[in-house]
């Protein structure tokens, strides 16, 4: 499906897959709602009550340890779904995911995201297709987070955004950044002036710019490749 074009109006590309029967039925259990950044959509311990489709904007999941520190271990854009550990039996996760850029979305409760998952159709295999490539978007992370260095890992994690957002420049702090990658804010920014002085991305004032794509590509590390290919094979990237 071409980049802006859905089959039903819906920016979610797991919604705008779906064929008129089965977003009719699913319609009216979707409530828009507005997502500022920061908003917690799951926390850790506590009952998912809600699913999220993203349309705008970009959610994290973070592990958080007792001392406060935190790194990410995944994304989701307008490209999945937040809550999908309802539809594997359980309620709760010891993970944390929140809006980290703010956006639009759906919010569905619980019990008819599972009804609607359960019933043989496109939903059932977009989510579980969906499912597959997060997993080894948390694994190929975990893996850059250990073995990569700062300014590959910062690139990966920009052009993972970038595909997300459909956007050229997004709002992000050094500080933030230092957490959703596990490593202290001078080392950001440290990593930051070189993507910066290689032309690749202006940052200032919290606001990044993303100036050269294929650029940023040959200075990424191979995590971002093998990320990308499985979301393509799977139908969850717009070009």
């Amino acid at each position: 499906m071409p980049a802006g074009e859905t089959r039903n109006g819906y920016k979610n590309r797991i919604l705008a897959s779906l064929a008129t029967a089965e977003i009719s039925r699913l319609s009216p259990h979707l409530s828009p709602v507005d997502l500022p950044a920061g908003k917690g959509l799951m926390e850790p311990g506590q009952e998912i009550t809600h699913g999220y489709f993203l349309e705008t904007g970009l959610a994290s999941v973070v592990v958080e340890m007792a001392n406060g520190n935190m790194v990410e271990t995944g994304i989701t854009g307008n490209d999945g779904l937040v809550g999908f550990p309802v539809l594997l039996g359980t309620k709760i996760t010891p993970t944390r995911t929140f809006m980290q850029i703010s956006g639009k979305g759906f919010k569905i409760k619980v019990h008819r995201l599972v009804e609607e998952f359960e019933r043989a159709g496109t939903l059932h295999t977009k989510i579980s297709r969906y499912l597959q490539a997060h997993l080894v978007q948390t694994a190929q992370t975990a893996a850059c987070n250990r073995l990569h260095d700062i300014a590959e890992r910062l690139a990966r994690w920009l052009l993972m955004c970038h595909d997300r957002m459909e956007a050229d420049n997004f709002s992000i702090t050094h500080e933030f950044l230092g957490h959703m990658l596990g490593t202290p804010r001078s080392t950001v920014t440290l990593a930051a002036g070189i993507l910066n002085k290689a032309g690749l991305i202006a940052y200032s004032r919290g606001k990044v710019v993303v100036k050269d794509r294929k650029g940023l590509e040959k200075a990424a590390c191979e995590c971002y490749q093998t990320i990308r290919k499985e979301f393509d094979r799977l139908g969850f990237t717009s070009a």
